[in-house]
């Protein structure tokens, strides 16, 4: 079984000004090697159980687990492997792993550029061995970059499951992938304080990796460990385009996901 989300237009200004949702995953990315156990790949389920797509998401405690609105919408099953790499040995997409619930930021689909683009999902039972969990970055973590010079050399690291290349063949994978992107903006009409726009081409010095078609949801994560967005959507459909992440430093996103800690 094939899983594969396409976001549903929700945020439908996307389309209106011809925008590409789609869900990330890294591209040009390397294994992991267990630098982040905490990131899991996760498939959502319909009410009646049955999966509907897949996404990466960020264990924040032992329990509570952090990912996109657009993964989440569904606000049903979820289960989630943290496997480095997830196949039906796994008992992927069916069983296995741990089941959880998924639940949806109240502002999800309001608008744009502020889509509300969280999600958590509440595991029924604690995960054993993994002993530390990363933190969000504090509210404003990035508001110092947005007209800050030198932002070129600002890095961030994403990490997650799904999608390595679309073309000439599309090749997907369900392995724990992480990858260097670069700050390009927090003040566009793209952003404007709700997104945060980095780097995505290989090879054009702009750092080695990026996100493409795949698992959205996965951390964004800043030099020193922090979280401080989430992986959203990006502008072309060949994961050419530049990429985006929803902010998790802000007050009102963090006063949501503290609420199931």
């Amino acid at each position: 079984m094939v899983l594969r989300r396409t976001v549903s237009m929700t945020v439908a200004a996307l389309v209106a000004i011809g925008l590409s949702a789609t869900l990330l995953a890294v591209k040009y990315g390397v294994t992991d090697e267990g630098e982040h156990p905490y990131v899991g790949l996760v498939v959502f389920s319909d009410s009646n159980n049955t999966p509907q797509w897949r996404c990466t998401g960020t264990l924040i405690s032992p329990t509570v687990l952090l990912t996109a609105g657009h993964c989440t919408e569904l606000n049903g099953p979820a289960r989630v492997y943290f496997q480095e790499n997830v196949t039906a040995a796994t008992g992927y997409p069916t069983s296995g792993g741990f089941t959880g619930t998924a639940y949806t930021y109240p502002g999800w689909g309001a608008g744009f550029p502020n889509t509300g683009d969280v999600g958590i999902v509440v595991l029924d039972r604690r995960v054993k061995g993994i002993t530390s969990f990363p933190t969000l970055a504090e509210v404003g973590f990035l508001d110092d970059l947005a007209t800050a010079r030198g932002t070129k050399s600002v890095m961030f690291e994403v990490v997650g499951y799904g999608l390595q290349s679309v073309k000439p063949t599309l090749s997907q994978f369900r392995t724990r992938l992480k990858a260097w992107v670069q700050l390009v903006n927090l003040s566009s009409a793209l952003t404007d304080g709700y997104n945060i726009q980095t780097t995505n081409a290989q090879g054009k010095g702009t750092g080695g990796g990026g996100t493409c078609f795949g698992d959205s949801g996965g951390a964004i994560f800043s030099e020193d460990g922090q979280i401080v967005a989430v992986n959203s959507f990006v502008l072309n459909e060949n994961c050419a385009g530049a990429s985006f992440g929803y902010r998790v430093d802000t007050a009102e996103v963090q006063a949501w996901i503290n609420s199931f800690l």
